[in-house]
């Protein structure tokens, strides 16, 4: 057993102040550059165009541009004007981002990788690499985590690591998901959607003032979809890519004085799906599975949305979400307020995958899995003069299970189950201080204990008794930043910035227990500079260049042979990723702007262990496209009876490997999507009517690919989001 601990040697320290002295020279330029430009135009007036952006990435409210870390943000109507439906609609405007959708045939599942760093598997004893939170709960499981984006106030998407603030399993970044809550306005809205494919969305939010002092808000929405291809073997209970969601939130708030408030959120979720789109490639003829079993691409139904699967029980896959938190704000005087926040979050999913896709049965695994999560996380909030900081505490228990019978591989009516309970505990504390009217420093440090109980069972290990493993791993992890005002909207930053994800153990150690050890825990380090503001009163823009530094990056391995399809965690010794982003709105006149954000990503793996069988030097880490791109016009017809807001959208994703090993078989291609939304909003009315069209022009494209090169065929999982095209309406009353 190993407990692990972060420290900074003599030589660390050399090498961290040089980078901060380059990254603040860099820094100095761009504030040169920009402020000259500032300078010259004069920086966005009290009546710019340009809305102030307010972000919580630290806690607290405060201006993106006060933030020193790249933030990309969605309020409610950027989601709207850009359908996004869930959270996998956010991965395609955001650069560096890429959210997959490969677990075990489920729509719900949503593998967030940011900057390259993010983990596919869903299974109970891994952990994702971004942590998604709704009104500041952790979402430990990534199924489950495609959440729909009914009456969401706004989207957060911080890039880089943020295990100050954040903690744990957020060394890409963190999703923060803001829901409306309870207010004074007593209204009611309703959103209706109809469109191709047999869509059909709605959903209803109300907000009611029931005393002086207590606000309740329920939400409701329904949302289903035809699928896009048919089981041709089976009577199967959903069509492939087929949707079906029931959602719910409600909650209530009582300002039980002036200085005291209590807010209780209930929300539930249950969706049945057809499995999502698959097939497979034959790569080796001479494999296993082709070359001795006979499985080739003509046992293929013609249209390769249609499966001959002949197992009806994965063509219906299933989630069930359901959570709850109690929020407590105390002012304690006019200087420090008290927040503690309580979390419960309960997930089951059905699922599974044929992962050859023919009637011959040769490789499939239906799948059952829970987890059950509490939380509870105090904090103090403090704010005199200069000086601002954050102090708090963190603790979490979470229990789950995932299991799979009868399982096919080779040989028929196999099974595994595993489980696990882990228990995290945090301390953390964040100040930052104006030492001049434009500069301010920032320092935080958190320090995290983390435990795992962890078992396993597989029939096919020689003695199939269930084995017990236990592991702890503790870390410090720390940023220091500094912000530089060059005008009154336009701002520098420089920061370092130190994460760490947990350790766990392999997700499907088929070929014994001497497989199911621990892998160690991941740390980063990040050194970034930016620049954000508005200039010329005419283009908002952020702009960041990030290098970071990994070890220990764990890389899913997966190593097909006759006892069944053992997938491990090799972790890279060493890996690196350097690049940019750029994220703007431009305003050539007050009719016309157009929205764009680019990202560049250069990834690898610079050292290997000594044990390390598929990964080697200079491979690049899966899911992470060096460009990324998205553009979007938007004219604004004003007229006598109303405005007219006509926008088009275009989002693109470099190729990139759906696996660690960087082989032809797990390359997944280039894509790039086309949209568009046309509203119509009245003078004088209280409604939106819009046209919308999805996808346009109907891409196909994989978001997934597994080389099972013992078996001599490569499995590929296909998008859902198909074309669609429709109509949309809002009425508020």
């Amino acid at each position: 057993m190993s407990n692990r601990a972060v420290s900074i040697t003599g030589k660390d320290q050399k090498k961290t102040c040089a980078i901060l002295r380059s990254l603040l020279a860099g820094g100095a330029a761009t504030v040169l550059a920009g402020g000259a430009q500032a300078q010259t135009v004069g920086a966005a007036t009290d009546d710019s165009v340009f809305q102030e952006i307010v972000v919580t990435a630290r806690k607290r409210a405060e201006s993106l541009t006060e933030t020193p870390t790249a933030i990309s943000a969605f309020t409610a109507e950027d989601l709207q004007q850009r359908n996004m439906e869930n959270l996998a609609d956010v991965g395609k405007y955001v650069p560096n981002l890429e959210i997959n959708r490969f677990g075990v045939g489920n729509p719900a599942h949503a593998a967030i990788f940011i900057r390259g760093i993010g983990l596919q598997d869903h299974i109970i004893t891994t952990d994702p690499g971004v942590g998604v939170y709704v009104d500041g709960v952790y979402l430990g499981r990534q199924m489950g985590s495609n959440l729909t984006l009914a009456n969401i106030e706004r989207v957060e998407v911080l890039r880089g690591p943020q295990g100050t603030l954040y903690g744990k399993n957020t060394i890409g970044g963190a999703v923060n998901i803001i829901t409306a809550q309870p207010g004074d306005e007593q209204v009611t809205k309703a959103e209706l959607k109809v469109g191709t494919r047999a869509r059909v969305e709605a959903n209803v939010y109300t907000n009611t003032k029931v005393t002086d002092k207590l606000a309740v808000s329920l939400t409701a929405a329904v949302n289903r979809r035809d699928g896009i291809g048919q089981a041709l073997k089976v009577n199967a209970p959903e069509d492939v890519g087929e949707i079906n969601e029931v959602s719910g939130r409600a909650a209530a708030k009582l300002q039980a004085s002036e200085t005291f408030s209590l807010l209780l959120t209930l929300d539930a979720m249950n969706g049945i799906y057809g499995k999502t789109p698959t097939t497979m490639e034959v790569n080796n003829p001479n494999g296993f599975f082709t070359g001795t079993l006979g499985l080739s691409e003509s046992l293929l139904p013609a249209n390769p949305d249609d499966s001959n699967s002949n197992h009806a029980e994965l063509f219906k896959q299933t989630i069930q979400n359901r959570g709850a938190s109690l929020t407590a704000n105390w002012e304690l005087n006019e200087n420090l307020t008290a927040k503690v926040l309580g979390g419960f979050r309960y997930t089951h999913y059905t699922g599974g995958l044929d992962d050859d896709q023919t009637y011959l049965d040769l490789e499939s695994y239906p799948e059952r899995g829970f987890a059950r999560q509490y939380s509870v996380e105090p904090q103090l909030n403090g704010e005199y003069g200069k000086l601002d900081f954050v102090i708090g505490a963190y603790a979490s228990d979470e229990q789950g299970n995932t299991n799979s019978g009868p399982t096919v591989y080779i040989s028929p009516s196999g099974y595994f189950d595993l489980k696990q309970t882990t228990s995290s505990y945090a301390v953390y504390a964040h100040a930052g201080y104006k030492i001049l009217d434009d500069l301010k420093l920032s320092a935080g440090a958190r320090y995290s204990d983390d435990h795992k109980d962890a078992s396993a069972q597989f029939d096919s290990w020689t003695d199939p008794s269930r084995v017990y493993r236990s592991q702890s791993w503790s870390a410090t992890t720390w940023d220091v930043s500094a912000t530089y005002d060059i005008a009154k909207s336009v701002a520098a930053y420089a920061t370092i910035s130190r994460g760490y994800q947990s350790g766990g153990f392999p997700p499907r150690p088929f070929n014994g227990p001497s497989y199911f050890t621990a892998f160690n825990p991941t740390f980063a380090t990040n050194y970034e500079t930016g620049i954000k503001g508005v200039f010329f009163d005419l283009l908002q823009m952020n702009v960041s260049g990030f290098y970071t530094e990994y070890t220990d990056l764990p890389l899913e391995v997966s190593q097909p042979s006759a006892t069944g399809f053992n997938t491990r965690i090799e972790s890279a010794g060493q890996s690196e990723a350097k690049g940019f982003e750029v994220e703007g709105t431009l305003k050539l006149s007050k009719a016309f702007d157009i929205q764009t954000s680019v990202g560049f990503i250069d990834a690898q793996i610079t050292a290997v262990p000594g044990d390390a069988t598929a990964i080697k030097v200079g491979f690049t880490p899966a899911l992470t496209p060096q460009w990324t791109l998205s553009v979007a016009p938007q004219y604004h017809l004003f007229l006598d009876s109303g405005t007219v807001d006509a926008r088009i959208d275009y989002s693109y994703r470099g190729k990139e490997y759906g696996q660690a090993a960087n082989d032809s078989y797990n390359l997944i291609k280039s894509r790039s999507l086309f949209g568009f939304n046309i509203a119509y909003t009245p003078a004088q009315g209280n409604w939106t009517a819009s046209v919308y069209g999805e996808n346009i022009f109907n891409k196909r494209y994989d978001v997934g690919r597994l080389d099972d090169a013992f078996a001599g065929f490569t499995e590929i999982i296909r998008n859902n989001d198909r074309s669609e095209f429709g109509l949309k309406a809002t009425y508020t009353f």
